[in-house]
């Protein structure tokens, strides 16, 4: 699915303007705050759902190959890691919306996780 079409459909906010939208895709989704299981369990090309806004989760975020990063309740990074993710090219994407909530609208959108 379009990552422009999961940002209109759950109505987030783009954190990374510079970054175009158009053209990636998103190939699934993971949920996690904790990031040695994201590293282990998140499908390349997905997006990451999560409460964590530190520069280490863009650094898990490039490792394992992800789309893009989804902060939820309202949570958003200091201008370093918002800097940083532009360099990196990761998208960083925000709603006031739970975690739980959010992965509920992914998987109604058609985004699964990982599949065993």
């Amino acid at each position: 699915m379009k990552l422009g079409d999961i940002v209109e459909g759950l109505g987030l906010e783009n954190l990374t303007p510079e970054l175009p939208l158009e053209g990636r895709e998103a190939a699934g989704g993971h949920v996690s705050d904790l990031l040695s299981d994201v590293l282990a369990n998140a499908p390349r090309g997905g997006v990451l759902v999560t409460i964590q806004v530190h520069m280490n989760v863009l650094a898990v975020a490039a490792h394992a190959g992800l789309a893009a990063v989804v902060f939820a309740a309202g949570r958003a990074p200091e201008p370093p890691v918002r800097a940083r993710a532009v360099e990196e090219e990761i998208p960083l994407l925000r709603s006031t919306a739970s975690a739980f909530d959010i992965v509920g609208e992914l998987y109604a959108l058609g985004i699964k996780g990982r599949m065993a």
